[in-house]
């Protein structure tokens, strides 16, 4: 059975996004990015007849700075993401209303974490605008996605984020960063939940072709930093250091979200649908798999690191 156009599900879902929004801005806590900086701290840089940068400067560990800075580019790069959600979800009623909200919420977090970033000196300014120009020259694109794709791509993007977050702001074991990142998942959070009940909403109104689109994310997935100079090496430094691993993407992103979504019983899926269903469980097994096999690989090296540590 043919599934619904884009057209259709646009008009067919907009009253669980005006519901959302609606619940969205009841729950919405205001909060200034201002008050999440320690401005006391900052001095001028070299241009200003200051001092330049140095490594010694920052009371962040090498990790901890990869993090933030990945973090932080992952951010900058909103207007790629408002590009794409704008062209899947329209400017009308409430999906207009809500891409604008999102991109306004979304907007400060860049703002407050670079503020926080050059005042306590936490990484290198030059380096990290550098990366900023080359990562939002480079740009976003997540290809032809259907507006499931979307919907289903940011439940798990978004709750990834705020994990990313969460666990970069515990690992600095630095208090104000700690704060900072911790409110600032707090947003991510709220994301998450609005496009997660979308993504639940549609699961009703069309199983078969949500499912497809489920299971595609969940094949494809990658974090919208990928396109970040060095993002490969740094993030196998940040899994390393567990901030966030195939570990941590399995158990606390895919597997919940899936179980959220009642995925595994849910009846009324077609032929399409039941094939869908049986890659995504052949998807979440390998996931698994691969997740075991990291952990293991990263236990036996912390402890040949502690062996000669020892020796």
């Amino acid at each position: 059975m043919a599934g619904l156009d884009s057209a259709q599900l646009l008009a067919a879902l907009e009253p669980a996004v005006e519901e959302n929004l609606n619940r969205h801005l009841a729950v919405a806590q205001e909060w200034m990015p201002h008050e999440y900086v320690p401005w006391s701290l900052g001095r001028d840089f070299a241009e200003m007849g200051g001092e330049a940068w140095s490594p010694d400067q920052s009371q962040l560990s090498p990790i901890a700075r990869t993090a933030l800075e990945v973090n932080l580019l992952t951010e900058d790069n909103l207007p790629s993401y408002h590009r794409v959600i704008d062209q899947v979800f329209g400017r009308d009623s409430a999906w207009g209303t809500w891409v604008n909200r999102w991109t306004a919420e979304e907007g400060r977090h860049a703002f407050c974490i670079r503020d926080y970033l050059l005042v306590t000196r936490g990484v290198d300014p030059i380096e990290l605008e550098r990366a900023r120009m080359d990562t939002m020259e480079t740009g976003y694109d997540a290809g032809e996605k259907s507006l499931l794709n979307v919907c289903a791509y940011v439940s798990f993007q978004e709750l990834a984020t705020r994990v990313s977050h969460r666990n970069t702001g515990r690992y600095t074991e630095e208090p104000i960063a700690e704060k900072l990142l911790t409110r600032v998942a707090k947003d991510e959070n709220l994301h998450m939940i609005f496009y997660r009940n979308l993504v639940q909403a549609a699961l009703e109104l069309t199983p078969s072709q949500t499912m497809r689109a489920i299971t595609d994310e969940v094949v494809t997935f990658q974090m919208p930093g990928a396109i970040i100079p060095g993002f490969g090496r740094k993030a196998v430094q940040m899994a390393m250091a567990g901030i966030y691993d195939l570990r941590i993407h399995h158990d606390d992103i895919v597997a919940p979200m899936l179980r959220q979504w009642g995925v595994w019983d849910l009846e009324g899926l077609d032929a399409d649908g039941e094939q869908a269903r049986e890659e995504l469980a052949a998807a979440l097994t390998a996931l698994d798999e691969e997740a075991a096999r990291f952990v293991a690989r990263r236990e036996e090296r912390t402890a040949k690191r502690a062996a000669r540590q020892e020796g």
